[in-house]
């Protein structure tokens, strides 16, 4: 049984008509728009095969070249369980190098849509800016930013990164969050490697010095330090080369860092530095600026990054040589010809969070003033029990004692017994759970109250005193209901039917 569509019925009924002479060749080349030598060969095939000739030789047959289904199979149970989250080109190249499959992308991309496996850019409407050229030379211009995601594991961490605008040469490293010391390592990275380079180009954050931190920002005054220009953005579009390689960076390193099994933030580290970046970064998207003379210039050596990169800030000196950091004391053991006191001295904390006070260049050494601490509200509390059983003791007499101290003889029978009891730790204050106040409502009439709460929870207050009131002939307030539903963890309507049905269900 041969099935034609509606071209090849055409081309068998006007090739039918050729051979009974109906028509003329020259008409026939024109109803099929093909050539006269074609229509000569479809009268040829159809006086000696009839109607088979319209069928072409390779129907039925397989493609020399197509890809067994069992390698499609392979590569989609892949996709599923494996690199459900790389993209097309990402995915072709992790199959050619972990697995060894070479497949075309159109291939490999029909094959993703058939399982509804696609992972798409976003794409968003924006405004449209213009488009500014990169910088000539490496070193004019670098762009830093953070990215905070979850790039491994369960918890999200930082990427802080730096990258050059004239080659798109990337420096990157992984903090637990985007914090002042964290950009200033990655900087200082920068630094030590290539040298100086002339304008950082940043949001507004006030890492960076922006307008929330414009006067106290330790980055700001490293990059014055080092001669180094601060740039701000007006808009993530400004500075869209490192926002385009967050991009990068979370659509490939991500996948990376879950295949390596990597969940901590040395590994993530390691990789970034010793395999993402040298590997792939500096091979694949790093380009060749139109100027090859480099615009790092070598740090002076009059400049100490130890003492750049750091954060420092700045204290007065009191009449007694002492300042206060961190909320303690520290006084000035450092022999001085003249008093310093009332000047500023600059406080320098490195790494490991250690402190040095230096004044006028001249590193001082300081002590911690030890201060006594101050009795907690607890324990002067035991100091006046203490002090009114000694005031008993010296008078001999128990009722002078009480005269003089304003305390009941009771209590300070009472308190005598618990020192002979437990010691002083017994004058401690003793909470007692569920001592019931005497303020409190008759049990019966909170217990009335629950179960009508539970009963009707959509009523309010009001209502529930009201109700109270005429079906029980209890008298209890609005106060009093909402009082009690506080106490029992029932004041909202939610909390109410809760309860209902954890009744109902028991």
């Amino acid at each position: 049984m041969i099935v034609l569509n509606s071209k090849a019925q055409l081309t068998v009924d006007v090739i039918a008509k050729v051979a009974e002479r109906k028509i003329t060749i020259a008409n026939a080349t024109k109803l099929l728009n093909k050539s006269r030598r074609t229509v000569e060969r479809y009268l040829q095939r159809y006086r000696s095969q009839g109607l088979q000739f319209v069928v072409h030789g390779n129907t039925g047959n397989q493609p020399v070249n197509k890809t067994p289904d069992r390698l499609k199979q392979h590569v989609q149970s892949l996709i599923r369980e494996k690199y459900y989250d790389l993209n097309l080109l990402h995915l072709a190249e992790i199959l050619e190098t972990h697995e060894h499959i070479l497949v075309k992308r159109e291939t490999l991309r029909k094959w993703a849509h058939d399982i509804h496996h696609v992972k798409r850019a976003k794409r968003r409407r924006s405004r449209v800016h213009k488009r500014r050229e990169r910088m000539e030379a490496p070193g004019l211009m670098l762009q830093m930013d953070g990215s905070t995601h979850r790039w491994f594991g369960d918890k999200k961490s930082c990427l802080i990164a730096m990258i050059d605008d004239a080659n798109s040469d990337i420096h990157a490293e992984f903090f637990p969050s985007e914090t002042t010391e964290g950009c200033m390592k990655v900087m200082r990275s920068v630094v030590e490697k290539y040298g100086v380079f002339k304008t950082l180009y940043v949001d507004r954050a006030g890492i960076f010095g922006g307008p929330k931190r414009c006067n106290f920002s330790q980055m700001q005054r490293a990059c014055e330090e080092l001669g180094i220009e601060i740039i701000f953005a007006s808009s993530p579009q400004g500075k869209g080369r490192i926002e385009r390689a967050f991009d990068t960076l979370q659509d490939r390193l991500i996948p990376e860092l879950r295949l390596n099994n990597i969940t901590d933030m040395t590994g993530a580290n390691s990789y970034l530095h010793h395999v993402f970046i040298p590997q792939f970064w500096r091979k694949n998207l790093v380009v060749k600026s139109r100027k090859q003379e480099t615009e790092y210039t070598p740090v002076s050596r009059y400049a100490n990054l130890d003492d750049i990169c750091i954060t420092k800030v700045y204290r007065k000196i009191r009449n007694d040589h002492t300042f206060s950091y961190r909320s303690k004391f520290y006084f000035i053991d450092s022999p001085l010809k003249h008093s310093i006191a009332n000047q500023k001295i600059e406080i320098r904390t490195g790494k490991n969070k250690r402190f040095d006070a230096f004044f006028a260049g001249r590193k001082l050494q300081v002590t911690e003033v030890t201060e006594p601490e101050k009795l907690s509200s607890e324990d002067n509390e035991i100091q006046k029990k203490l002090e009114v059983l000694a005031l008993a003791e010296k008078l001999g007499n128990v009722s002078e004692a009480s005269r003089l101290s304003g305390i009941s003889r009771d209590t300070i029978y009472r308190h005598r017994k618990l020192i002979k009891q437990g010691g002083i730790h017994s004058l401690k204050r003793k909470e007692t759970s569920g001592l019931r106040h005497k303020n409190c409502v008759d049990i019966d009439i909170e217990r009335t109250v629950i179960e009508h709460s539970i009963q009707y929870p959509h009523l309010g207050q009001q209502k529930i005193a009201k109700e109270i009131r005429s079906k029980y002939g209890l008298e209890i307030s609005p106060n009093g209901v909402r009082s009690i539903w506080l106490r029992q963890s029932m004041n909202t309507i939610e909390q109410r039917m809760v309860k209902a049905s954890v009744t109902v269900s028991a």
